[in-house]
């Protein structure tokens, strides 16, 4: 063996005497003698330490010490410490960069339809003809059908249904009639479970005429005394002021009880509560407090321009003055400068939306409001309900500027519907559209069938929260009422002004009461004679059917960034075709929705818009045979009540165009390297 092979030998070796001691009492080899030699095993000390130039498995910290602050080891630990803190810091400032530049996560409220249910005509569980509570859980699987993620449930509280649910008798009780508050407790149960949000009625401005509240106010209980609105009168002529209810005759009633009259802006049995009075606010809010202690998800405010009234009591200015004051007016011929949107209305409701933040503070659990208030031409009132910069009200006002819509079937008509909104909302905020509810006929009636497909797909890609009434997603139309048949009192006082119409049983089979009511013959109101062909069951099984285009639509908008929150810009109207552009920022796919509320067809030429490519691809259609079809931009044609939502793929967008009629509740940008969304 050479001098340099027994040097590399050693170095296997020595560093591990318990090796060593094995190796010498085995053999007497030369190889564990030079090892016993250098380490001084075998009794042998040579009196130096040998030094190991390569680590090993198993080695006593010790040994492990000797090579620890060696430049080979030390430097690459070093670096690789560094190295690790670059990266953790790395990561630190780039979570950072992305919550800052990342748009706000869009709310529950915001990502699907709301629909409203009429729990009187949705669906019966026990065969009495009225809907009920446990018909709703019976039909959750409709909601996840369509897509939707918010319901909102007309009221349901014991009531002795002189309105039909709006005269409450006890804001704290569910009425028989629909269920017992242990079906309401399952019914939310399965409504989170399945992901969906429940919104309830909340109806601050009266009571019933048996609440406990005006059962004891008439009788100058010193508690409730001042809990609704009373002032003397005569009682062979009750009429201290000309103010008029909705519903026509005296806002005013006179009490054999208590000796005066008290108002009310609806029915006679629906007295209005005095807000003025610290007693009757706190009791609201505690109300509130007590469903949202349930587990309810928002509230939709009702009738809540009418909270507060003058204390003056003077008389309302005539919108005729020329009329004689003596004559009986309606409520359309006085200005109700007076009864409605008074100083300290926006207080209460301000108070409302702090109490309900109070419970949005868990995780995943923010509690919505949306309020309702028609203001007609006065515009600039119902968007005082969205709040201010500073200050937090409504998360949106409820948008009824479609119901005009049948007044004109136009395109120019639609376009000015859809920008008296968006112009007059205010920067930041997030509008919706309504084109029906159960105070108004049925979209399909008035604006007539043939449009109820393209209105849904209207409603299903303008940007912000559409909202549907029960129904609509199949085409429902009103049904004929005769005065037999009719529940509503207002309709009984004056027949123009019934709602029973656009109130009918829900439609979800052609079998016996429409599958309404599956027990008994017995319905509330007469089903729609239509029903046989317009209803869930059979719309689900044809391809072409209303119900099979709202859910596309429904997916296609939780799906496309474009149409859930990208810009809208309004880009052709004329007497026939409304279209725009939904586009985001970033993204190089993008959508044209042209509309056809017009009375005839047409061939929309679209070449001055030079952003958008020359060919565009037809995604979905209300006529059938459309889809997939591609159309030059130049020659896009569209028959009566047809709408079209058509795909491109283009870098430039509209809304960089100074003149652009664009609008974004939010600005964000996307970047497709990442797949990430960021604030531009």
């Amino acid at each position: 063996m050479t001098d340099g092979d027994r040097s590399v030998e050693l170095e296997e070796c020595v560093g591990n005497p318990g090796f060593l001691e094995e190796r010498v009492r085995g053999s007497g080899g030369p190889v564990a003698a030079a090892c016993a030699e250098a380490t001084g095993v075998g009794g042998r000390d040579t009196g130096t330490e040998y030094t190991q130039i390569r680590p090993y498995a198993g080695m006593p910290k010790e040994v492990l010490l000797l090579y620890s602050g060696r430049a080979r080891y030390r430097a690459p630990r070093q670096v690789l410490f560094w190295l690790v803190i670059a990266c953790i810091l790395a990561l630190v400032a780039l979570t950072v960069a992305i919550i800052a530049l990342s748009p706000r996560c869009m709310g529950w409220w915001q990502v699907s339809p709301l629909y409203q249910v009429y729990p009187r005509s949705f669906r019966d569980s026990d065969g009495d003809g009225v809907g009920d509570l446990r018909g709703i859980i019976e039909q959750l699987s409709h909601f996840e059908y369509l897509n939707i993620k918010s319901v909102w449930i007309s009221p349901f509280y014991r009531s002795p249904m002189q309105d039909l649910g709006y005269d409450v008798e006890d804001f704290r009780d569910v009425d028989p009639l629909y269920g017992t508050m242990q079906d309401f407790e399952e019914l939310l149960t399965q409504m989170h479970n399945r992901g969906l949000k429940l919104i309830m009625d909340f109806i601050p401005n009266h009571t019933s005429d048996r609440h406990r509240w005006f059962n004891l106010s008439r009788s100058r209980d010193e508690h409730y005394k001042d809990y609704y609105v009373w002032t003397d009168c005569n009682a062979s002529a009750p009429r201290p002021n000309n103010w008029v209810s909705v519903f026509g005759n005296s806002s005013w009633t006179y009490d054999e009880v208590r000796g005066q009259c008290y108002l009310h802006q609806f029915l006679k049995e629906q007295p209005d509560l005095n807000f003025r009075n610290p007693h009757v606010r706190q009791a609201m809010i505690d109300i509130v407090r007590f469903w949202l202690e349930k587990g309810v998800d928002g509230f939709r405010m009702g009738a809540v321009k009418r909270l507060l009234e003058a204390t003056h009591l003077r008389n309302e200015p005539q919108t005729d003055p020329r009329k004689p004051p003596e004559s009986f007016p309606s409520e359309w011929d006085l200005h109700h400068d007076y009864t409605t949107s008074q100083l300290g209305l926006h207080q209460l409701l301000q108070e409302w939306r702090a109490e309900m933040d109070t419970y949005s503070r868990e995780a995943g659990r923010y509690r919505f409001m949306v309020t309702e208030s028609y203001d007609h031409e006065e515009v600039d009132k119902t968007m005082m309900y969205y709040g201010s910069p500073l200050v937090k009200e409504s998360d949106f006002p409820f948008n009824f500027y479609l119901l005009d819509l049948p007044q004109n079937t136009s395109g120019l008509w639609v376009q000015h519907l859809v920008h008296l909104w968006m112009t007059n909302m205010p920067s930041g905020r997030w509008p919706n559209w309504v084109v029906g509810n159960h105070d108004t006929p049925r979209i399909a009636s008035s604006a007539g069938q043939s449009y109820a497909r393209v209105i849904n797909m209207l409603l299903l890609t303008l940007p912000g929260t559409p909202i549907t009434y029960y129904g609509e997603e199949i085409g429902m139309e009103n049904i004929n009422v005769s005065l037999s048949q009719m529940q509503d009192l207002a309709g009984k006082y004056n027949a123009s002004a019934g709602r029973d119409p656009q109130r009918s049983p829900m439609q979800w089979s052609s079998n016996m009461n429409a599958g309404f009511n599956s027990r008994t013959n017995v319905t509330w109101l007469p089903i729609h004679p239509d029903y046989n062909n317009v209803n869930v069951e059979s719309q689900k099984e044809d391809s072409s059917s209303v119900l099979t285009q709202y859910r596309f639509l429904s997916h296609l908008r939780q799906s496309e960034l474009p149409l859930q929150r990208g810009w809208f810009c309004s880009v052709y109207a004329d007497a026939n075709v409304f279209s725009y552009l939904r586009e985001l920022d970033g993204l190089d796919r993008a959508f044209l929705v042209l509309l056809n509320f017009g009375k005839e067809a047409a061939v929309t030429d679209l070449s001055s818009v030079d952003k958008l490519p020359d060919l565009l691809t037809v995604v979905v259609s209300t006529v059938p045979w459309t889809a997939g079809r591609q159309f030059p931009k130049s020659s896009i044609p569209s028959a009566a009540g047809e709408g079209l939502v058509l795909q491109y793929s283009s870098q430039q967008r509209f809304n960089a165009q100074p003149a652009a009629h664009c609008y974004v509740s939010e600005k964000a940008c996307y970047l497709g390297v990442v797949n990430l969304l960021y604030k531009c």
